[in-house]
């Protein structure tokens, strides 16, 4: 971008040598020191036009300080000195040359040199502004020379101009714009895309658990023909359970909880884990809190039937529910021998 914009200074400022030029080269005759200032006064406001920064104002596209100023609108106080200049220019102009000669092309530059400050002032998001320059130009040089003699020498050139900078602007805003949302795409993109390489990742190192852990015994009831010893019953009881647990509660797990919920196992208690979501915000620090908190629960319970479940809650990350064997789970609350909800980590 930033090459861009210095090419588009480079032709403005071409062109604004080519009317000071042509401002300055006149016959004898007229008032010089009127006619230097217009050229000055010229210069000083296409400088004004194409350099004025509003420091407050960030564009909607680049929000860096090296954005491209035709992406910064140009400050209000700029367009109103540039519309005066519009105004004052062709009356110095009038004023210096002899009435004879205001056709001439010493006389008639301000047509082609107020034209092209004005599609500055379109380029910088101040159409408006543009468009009342032209107005005052159109005015002025109507009185000074008449409308057919202005047309033909420039004013129409001065109008062909700020349309296609409008239209510049209008087409480029798009292209802004249509460019900022396709970024916005593409990041979605990779983020989704990241999503999904690390939940691949995770389903490989499931299937890769389950293989660890069921895979002797599934080989042993194969060899077997499902003839195992009670510990061998067992050990399949308790694989199918940590299988079952890494499938739903994963993210419930660390080894102190597994040891756990295997202990509790043994002693022949039923455990259902459930993560039904709600953890994804906690940091590493705060699920070790909690998952220790969760192993020393189970640690410390003789309830037959327990049930670990998490679920989106503003204040409880877990809920821990024991059970006796004789309750029917429905409407009995004596059978309730455990009941702890975890809290949510504090920041």
């Amino acid at each position: 971008m930033r090459s861009v914009r210095r090419v588009l200074e480079v032709i403005a400022l071409a062109f604004t040598a080519y009317f000071a030029v042509r401002g300055l080269v006149r016959p004898e005759g007229g008032d010089l020191g009127v006619a230097l200032a217009a050229v000055g006064l010229y210069v000083a406001i296409t400088l004004l036009v194409l350099l004025a920064v509003d420091r407050d104002h960030r564009p909607p596209f680049d929000p860096d300080d090296d954005a491209p100023r035709a992406g910064r609108p140009l400050p209000w106080w700029a367009a109103l000195i540039a519309l005066a200049g519009a105004a004052i220019i062709p009356l110095l102009v009038t004023a210096a040359t002899d009435e004879a000669q205001r056709t001439a092309s010493h006389a008639t530059w301000y047509l082609g040199a107020v034209g092209a400050v004005m599609t500055i002032v379109c380029v910088r998001h101040r159409p408006i502004s543009a468009w009342i320059g032209i107005a005052i130009l159109t005015i002025e040089s109507s009185a000074a020379i008449g409308l057919p003699a202005a047309m033909s020498l420039g004013l129409v050139g001065s109008i062909v101009w700020v349309t296609l900078a409008q239209l510049l602007m209008i087409f480029t805003d798009r292209a802004y714009r249509d460019t900022a949302r396709l970024a916005a795409l593409q990041q979605a993109t990779s983020a989704w895309q990241a999503t999904q390489a690390v939940r691949r990742l995770e389903r490989r190192r499931r299937v890769q658990y389950a293989l660890a852990v069921a895979g002797p015994i599934l080989s042993r009831v194969i060899e077997t023909g499902g003839d195992l010893t009670d510990e061998e019953r067992t050990e399949a009881r308790l694989a199918e359970g940590r299988l079952r647990d890494e499938l739903r509660g994963a993210r419930l797990l660390d080894d102190d909880v597994r040891e756990a919920i295997a202990g509790a196992r043994l002693r022949g208690a039923t455990v259902t884990v459930f993560d039904e979501g709600g953890l994804d915000d906690l940091t590493d620090a705060e699920l070790e809190e909690v998952r220790g908190e969760l192993a020393r629960t189970l640690e410390g319970t003789d309830a037959a039937r327990i049930i670990i479940r998490s679920a989106p809650d503003p204040q409880v990350a877990l809920t821990i529910v024991g059970r006796s064997a004789g309750g029917d789970g429905l409407s009995d609350e004596d059978d309730v021998l455990l009941w702890r909800e975890v809290p949510r980590p504090t920041r």
